[in-house]
């Protein structure tokens, strides 16, 4: 059966403009190239590598891309991965990969340090696609001091 839809790629803003409670919303699509034994990219990042017109981008991280170590404090943050995957750890002793569909959602609340990285698993010649959206989202006032906790969801919201 054939769909009646056609479905196209659209080019989205992002960062993508927000309104409370919304903080922030980004889209992310990178594809990256093979990875090495130790699932690493074949170039090193620059610490601040986000030119939207790059075939991949390393973001914050140096020999695998994504975001080491870094806190939040008062918000909430929803990542839905599409495709690819994530490597998560944090400052309360949590870690996990998820991807392909996998939900994750992290209260920040108090305060919590965590890193997100894209382990560039496949060693194949069709490389390692990333796409995931994430949204950040303010905490009430009454809120922005609850215990901070994360938690993965399989939940296949693939798009």
């Amino acid at each position: 059966m054939s769909s009646k839809f056609n479905i196209r790629p659209i080019n989205v803003p992002t960062p993508m403009a927000t309104q409370d409670p919304f903080l922030f919303a980004v889209y992310h699509k990178d594809h990256y190239p093979a990875g090495d034994a130790k699932m690493q990219a074949p170039k090193r990042g620059n610490g601040s590598d986000f030119d939207p017109n790059a075939k991949y981008r390393m973001y914050h991280g140096d020999r695998i891309p994504g975001f080491p170590q870094h806190p939040h404090r008062g918000f909430e943050t929803i990542t839905c991965t599409i495709e690819g995957t994530v490597d998560h750890t944090d400052s309360l002793g949590c870690a996990g990969r998820y991807g392909d569909g996998d939900l994750q959602w992290m209260t920040a609340g108090k305060g919590i340090v965590h890193g997100e990285m894209f382990p560039l698993v496949k060693q194949t010649p069709d490389g390692n696609f990333t796409r995931f959206f994430q949204l950040w989202i303010n905490l009430p006032s009454k809120s922005k001091m609850v215990e901070p906790n994360q938690r993965e969801y399989s939940v296949n919201c693939v798009i």
